[in-house]
Parts: structure tokens; C-alpha cells; sequence
């Protein structure tokens, strides 16, 4: 099943993050983002304030609904997102499906 097409599910504190290769994998699903030591990032360029304002509220509608939120950096135009699952400390499945869902929106 595609990623974007999977729902997060609640991530226990105790559950270890995911092994690099565990995340590597996944990484190769979301190509347009950036593999990080705990974290995946993607910078998008909009054509001015007012379009990445949108596109931030598209985002903070998707992630709201399934309750794993980014990091949001926002200037002028640029928007970049980080995904971590900050309860573990690295990554989990929700990061990756939460890109997957973002790059739709994209």
C-alpha cells in the first residue's frame, strides 16, 4: 500500500526509532525529501508569501487530522518541513506517511 494511503497511528514512548536501513528503505518512497540523522526534510519554493501561507494551511489541515505534526520554517517563499517523531527521539512510519501526504498536497 502507497504511504500516503496509510494513517498514522499513536507511537509509544518506549517504541525505538526506526534502524537506518529500516528508514532508508522507506526514504526511497518520498525521493523528493532528505534523509537526515532523526529527522526528514523537504524545502518547497512558492511563487510568494501569500501562496506558502496556503500551502502551509493545506499542510496544517493534513497533519491536524492525523495528529503528527512538522516543524514548520517559513521565509517569504520558502517553506521547509521536518518530520521526527519527537516522543522517540528519530523517526517513525507516521514521518514518512505524513511526507508521502505532503508531497500529495504538493
Amino acid at each position: 500500500m502507497d504511504l500516503a494511503e496509510q494513517e498514522c497511528h499513536p507511537v509509544a514512548a518506549t517504541t525505538p526509532p526506526l534502524s537506518r536501513p529500516e528508514a532508508e528503505k522507506l526514504a526511497q518512497e518520498i525521493p523528493q525529501w532528505t534523509l537526515k540523522e532523526g529527522v526528514i526534510e523537504r524545502e518547497f519554493t512558492l511563487d510568494d508569501f501569500e501562496e506558502a501561507m496556503e500551502f502551509v494551511n493545506g499542510v496544517a489541515e493534513i497533519v491536524q487530522e492525523q495528529d503528527h505534526h512538522p516543524d514548520i520554517y517559513i521565509a517569504y517563499n520558502q517553506v521547509r518541513l521536518e518530520f521526527s517523531t519527537h516522543k522517540i527521539g528519530g523517526l517513525s512510519r507516521n514521518d514518512f506517511i505524513m511526507a508521502a501526504r505532503v508531497d500529495e498536497l504538493a
